[in-house]
């Protein structure tokens, strides 16, 4: 059945406020597939939803674990940016209007990390953006949350230049864009896949000109409702998607 893809996310998002007002919950999260791959998607809109990082517990010490955040109100979590053996974040992280670890400006450097141009994902005021670290530096918004990662998948429209059309580099991979209206669009690959059809997943199946990538081998989603696998190594920044709280 035809089925035009701007009246489909129209409805969800038609969808989505109709649930956040009624005190429902829609399922975020679908399965889909682009260029014969598989991929889980969610979807989330800072205007109705809270948009969180974690880190660490008030007694200091890490989460680690997707399953270890709150799930009061959990829609959806995922990693959230690439860290160090310490498990710090390796770049820019804002939680709670705080900066705990500082924006890096190095533009080389070993890892996914420092593939130029890297970027930052942040929300301000209810609006959530994507931005190259420059930008980002040039900017100096007042941040509510923000979590530096690389490389960026997509800017302004433009798949990143320092990837391949479908390289074989291949790996389960996960990051988040946000599309022309505002909303979020965060993905993850079902199977491995390279960075050229994860970045094209973005601008051209999520319509997001701005997309950051997360990680790689490490990447899990978790879902309110869903049995998946979350089982593996501990991870650094979070990223969790709540219902508001009236």
């Amino acid at each position: 059945m035809w089925c035009d893809r701007r009246l489909l996310r129209s409805w969800l998002r038609a969808a989505l406020l109709l649930c956040a007002a009624s005190g429902a919950t829609a399922a975020p999260c679908t399965p889909e597939t682009f260029e014969e791959q598989a991929f889980t998607v969610c979807h989330a809109d800072p205007a109705i939803h809270d948009i969180r990082l974690f880190l660490k517990r008030p007694d200091g010490t890490n989460f680690s674990q997707l399953e270890a955040l709150p799930a009061d109100g959990l829609l959806f979590a995922t990693n959230a940016g690439m860290f160090t053996p310490e498990y710090t974040p390796a770049g820019l992280y804002i939680e709670n209007a705080i900066e705990r670890k500082s924006l890096n400006t190095r533009a080389s450097g070993y890892g996914n990390f420092h593939i130029q141009p890297n970027g930052v994902f942040w929300v301000q005021d209810g609006k959530a953006a994507i931005s190259t670290t420059a930008d980002y530096a040039a900017l100096k918004p007042s941040a509510e949350i923000a979590t530096q990662s690389g490389p960026m998948l997509v800017v302004n429209g433009r798949i990143n230049g320092k990837f391949d059309g479908n390289g074989p580099s291949r790996n389960i991979r996960n990051g988040i864009g946000v599309t022309a209206a505002g909303e979020i669009a965060v993905a993850i690959s079902d199977e491995p896949v390279s960075f050229g059809v994860f970045a094209r997943l973005f601008r051209d199946h999520l319509k997001s000109p701005n997309a950051l990538y997360f990680d790689g081998s490490v990447s899990r989603l978790r879902v309110t409702g869903e049995k998946r696998d979350l089982f593996g190594p501990p991870l650094g920044p979070l990223l969790g998607v709540y219902q508001k709280q009236n």
